[in-house]
């Protein structure tokens, strides 16, 4: 396929190439022929297929999803304008105004790389996992293995495993709080963004398959989530019961879960055991600007 019918390939590759592992905090290792990234870097970064981004690049795929072109956005590190150029490439309207922002801030990207080490996830406003560090994937399963448009907190809680992604994470409140909570942040987002089709699709989706959600949507109670300890089922290592904290990033609304152990304790050996079995280096678009 010719350049002036494969723009969004043609763009994807530009993009890529003009980035170095340095610039998305990558050691360089080996010989390489070009000064960018190689395309299972960048697969990487966004978390998706090294054979999905073959196709668009070769313009075997031209459709990607919001879920697919927020990732390589950020994984790209693209400036605003850019990033709503590759939305037109693949037939999306470019986020706007009152949208819920899967942008990672530079400042926040660069907290990110410092704390790679660390089992922390940053997910949009309406529990959209945007990325991650490769411990919390680690300790709580590859989000990978699950599509990028069922990566959503609200689904893996309310819905079943056959229609979302379970992670094995439960809290010390119990379900039943934890639900009337996430049901109650996912309200307070709605009344920030009212005219976020996303979020609409995800209300609509729970209320139809969760009498659960239903219930507690009906209520119309209006937070946020806050601080909580939780369990991880961990397939080697057993329970692993940590402070889960979140922190909303101002103007952007994204929020980064953060798991920790205070020292000295045995739920700090099993996080150590388990980052000194980690592959070093990030697992997702950790550095991307999206």
């Amino acid at each position: 396929m010719t350049e002036e019918r494969n723009q969004l390939g043609t763009a994807l590759r530009r993009w890529r190439d003009r980035l170095s592992p340095a610039d998305v905090g990558m050691p360089t290792t080996g010989r390489r022929r070009a000064a960018g990234l190689r395309r299972e870097e960048l697969a990487g970064l966004a978390g998706m297929s090294v054979d999905y981004l073959v196709r668009l690049e070769q313009g075997r795929a031209t459709r990607p999803s919001e879920q697919v072109a927020a990732a390589l956005a950020r994984a790209l590190q693209l400036q605003d304008a850019e990033r709503d150029h590759l939305y037109r490439l693949a037939h999306l309207a470019p986020p706007g105004t009152g949208r819920v922002s899967m942008r990672i801030p530079p400042s926040v990207q660069r907290l990110l790389r410092a704390l790679t080490d660390q089992p922390l996830a940053v997910f949009a406003a309406d529990w959209t996992l945007i990325t991650w560090t490769p411990l919390w994937s680690a300790l709580v399963g590859d989000p990978t293995l699950i599509p990028p448009d069922r990566r959503n907190l609200v689904l893996d809680t309310f819905l079943p495993p056959s229609i979302s992604g379970r992670w094995p994470v439960r809290s010390e409140g119990g379900q039943q709080a934890v639900e009337a909570a996430l049901v109650a942040d996912l309200r307070a987002a709605q009344g920030t963004f009212p005219d976020e089709p996303r979020l609409h699709t995800l209300i609509h989706e729970c209320t139809t398959h969760s009498a659960r959600f239903a219930q507690l949507w009906s209520q119309g109670a209006a937070g946020t989530l806050g601080h909580d300890r939780k369990t991880v089922a961990h397939p080697l290592l057993g329970d692993i019961t940590l402070d889960c904290d979140i922190l909303t990033v101002q103007e952007s609304d994204v929020r980064i879960v953060a798991f920790t152990a205070a020292a000295g304790t045995h739920q700090a050996q099993q996080l150590a055991h388990l980052k000194a079995t980690t592959r070093a280096g990030p697992s997702s678009a950790v550095t991307g600007a999206g």
